[in-house]
């Protein structure tokens, strides 16, 4: 009711203030044109005197243009309190339109003969009236257009811009991109500022939302320029690998020490530097032997990441790390390799149980394939050992033989002494095959960089699902302090979730500090519509009868960003948030924005790329390519190297009287 009546109370006080102005330029007419009047006997005396008594004190009727300006005021204000109607034509251009016409009717006249010209007099008097009139009209549309503006607003792009960052923080190692963003009524140019890379990174988003074009290229670029070591899993080998190249080749100043620039790819050998992920130097336990098995197998066996712990999961695993420590301690892991331990694996398992068991240190680690072997359970045994043969003779290839028994190069790749910037390639045509072998080289880096004292250094995984990169969620919890910055591209948290499993997939969303997403959908937009959180926003009901038109406005929480408008996002466009630093407060760390890309500047740069050179020539002297015969030569060599290892072993344990129950067993 109270509210009623203050509606009503300025409601009156509108109408009056209307009213006066229309008697200030009744009184305007009479004052200016008072021998018109005179001559028709249409004058008062008293009216007179009290209007020359009004001119006395205010001086309201010293000029024509104090009255005008003093009734328009009056009629601007009393405007401001009209009630709508049953109108939804009304646009700014009639009003407009109406406004011109107004005031040039209204301001632009004057009595041009006093007293004495009629037609004059009657012509300002009309001109000047008519003037006022459509003046009222434009003052009643336009209070009418400004209740309603939020009905012309049907998509709420208003109510769901916001202000952004503006203003571009940059340190030595921060990721700076700029922007164009949406907010009251037009764009601003604004910067996503990415002031701690070390908290890990996510770029999301369906096929073609531009992630790797807007985001994950500018990764490489810029963290290059600022002298990071950096690990790139390209899975469409070469297009990342050639950016960082280039980018390379331009910057290498940038480093105190220059990096050198390294090439996994299993496709051709001569674009491809040669490296062991099973390095005995670099494997102090058994239990880097357990991770380098894990690691292979879950990428073998994706369904295995859902199944971790069961029975015919671990076993496999066991087996084949047990093969892997073996070929380390053995004559000081001269053939400590993943080839060699593919082969080893592939052996009479009566052979491959009586030489590792002859070690204490794999005795008991082994246990349960003894206890089915000595228990008579031989389905058992060879459903075990079959768990490990099936899967990895998949990965038997002479080409994957060839790159991982070289030794070019150690995965220290943020060594300060031998900086490296690493490009391991994928091939969507062979990701099943590529996937196991490059997961160890994942696996192995994880290891080794994530230790203090190092360089600065940059993990890049572009579609992240196509590989099991083990102890990921780890990194990015525990890498912070050592400078290293995690980097992951994908489509979406449903992607995550199959290929990780739920629990670990849950680990990596919510540990990452900054996020960008383009356009995604489901579950996805929905999570991250609530992580954006929301914001006070205005709500319009109007209610039109035949009589007249009530107009309500409310607020209420909605979302900042809801999520038909994350799924619904045009390419470049993105949404997000990153995070800052005690002495780097970034107030506006949410964004809804385009990513501006100089796209001449890009395609200027691309067109000028070098291709990465060939890295090995098979060609001997007479210009023949022995390719193909030394791949082979390697690949009967490493079959040769576990033949002879067998037979050797083997022979050990026949001689020596403390194993002879082994051979009995066997």
């Amino acid at each position: 009711m109270q509210g009623e009546d203050d509606l009503r109370g300025l409601a009156k006080i509108m109408a009056f203030m209307r009213a006066v102005s229309i008697i200030i330029v009744l009184m305007h007419f009479y004052w200016f044109c008072y021998g018109y009047f005179d001559q028709r006997g249409w004058t008062l005396e008293i009216i007179g005197k009290i209007l020359t008594n009004f001119n006395r004190t205010a001086g309201l009727f010293a000029h024509t243009l104090y009255t005008k300006i003093f009734a328009l005021v009056l009629l601007a204000l009393s405007c401001l309190g009209t009630k709508g109607v049953k109108n939804e034509k009304i646009t700014w251009t009639k009003i407009y339109v109406a406004l011109a016409i107004g005031f040039v009717l209204f301001f632009l006249n004057t009595p041009l003969l006093k007293l004495s010209a009629v037609v004059a007099t009657s012509l300002y008097i009309l001109t000047t009236g008519m003037g006022y009139i459509v003046l009222l009209m434009a003052g009643v549309w336009m209070s009418r257009l400004l209740r309603n503006n939020l009905m012309d607003d049907v998509f709420n792009n208003e109510n769901e811009s916001f202000q952004q960052e503006t203003s571009l923080m940059q340190n030595e190692y921060s990721v700076n991109l700029p922007t164009k963003f949406y907010y009251k009524g037009k764009w601003n140019n604004g910067w996503i500022n990415v002031v701690n890379p070390f908290r890990a990174s996510i770029v999301l988003g369906t096929p073609g939302s531009g992630k790797s074009y807007a985001i994950v290229n500018n990764y490489i670029k810029q963290h290059i320029e600022k002298g990071f070591s950096m690990y790139i899993y390209d899975f469409k080998f070469d297009d990342l690998s050639t950016i960082a190249y280039n980018h390379l080749l331009k910057h290498s100043n940038k480093y105190e020490v220059k990096p050198k620039f390294y090439a996994i790819n299993f496709d051709d050998p001569r674009r491809s530097h040669r490296c062991n992920p099973l390095n005995p130097n670099f494997m102090t336990d058994i239990s880097d032997a357990y991770e380098a098995a894990y690691t292979i197998m879950l990428n073998l066996n994706k369904s295995w990441i859902t199944k971790q712990g069961d029975f015919f999961v671990e076993s496999p695993i066991i087996l084949l790390a047990a093969i892997i420590w073996y070929l380390k301690i053995y004559e000081d892991g001269k053939h400590c390799t993943f080839p060699h331990a593919i082969e080893l694996l592939n052996k009479k398992y009566a052979d491959v149980f009586t030489i590792l068991t002859s070690y204490p240190e794999l005795e008991n680690y082994l246990s349960p394939f003894m206890d089915a072997w000595l228990g008579g359970a031989q389905d058992q045994l060879q459903g075990q050992i079959a768990s490990a043969k099936i899967p990895l003779s998949r990965m038997i290839s002479p080409q994957l033989y060839w790159v991982m028994t070289g030794d070019d190069f150690s995965l220290d790749i943020n060594n300060p002494k031998e900086p490296k910037i690493l490009c391991v390639g994928n091939n969507p045509d062979r990701q099943n095959i590529y996937s196991a072998a490059l997961g160890l080289y994942n696996s192995r880096i994880v290891k080794l960089i994530n230790k203090k004292g190092q360089l600065k250094s940059s993990v890049i995984i572009d579609e992240l699902p196509t590989i099991y990169f083990r102890g990921l969620d780890n990194l990015i919890a525990t890498a912070r302090s050592n400078k290293v910055a995690v980097c992951l591209g994908f489509q979406d948290f449903s992607q995550l979730t199959r290929d990780y499993g739920d629990k670990e997939s849950k680990v990596i969303q919510n540990t990452v500090g900054n996020i960008f997403s383009g356009q995604v959908v489901g579950e996805t937009a929905k999570n991250l519509s609530e992580r954006f959180g929301k914001v006070l926003q205005k709500r319009q009901s109007m209610t039109i009868n035949r009589n007249d038109k009530s107009t309500s406005i409310s607020t209420q929480m909605d979302s900042l960003i809801p999520a038909s408008k994350i799924s619904t996002l045009t390419q470049g466009m993105f949404v997000g948030a990153v995070s800052d630093n005690f002495d780097e407060r970034i107030e506006q760390k949410i964004f809804h924005a385009e990513i501006v890309v100089d796209n001449d500047r890009v395609a200027a740069e691309t067109k000028a790329y070098k291709k990465i050179p060939q890295i090995l020539s098979f060609t001997d002297e007479n210009g023949a390519d022995n390719m193909k015969q030394e791949i082979e030569s390697n690949y009967k060599q490493i079959k040769l190297d576990v033949m002879n290892i067998v037979e050797s072993e083997m022979e050990r344990i026949k001689n020596d009287p403390d194993l002879q129950h082994l051979v009995q067993q066997g």
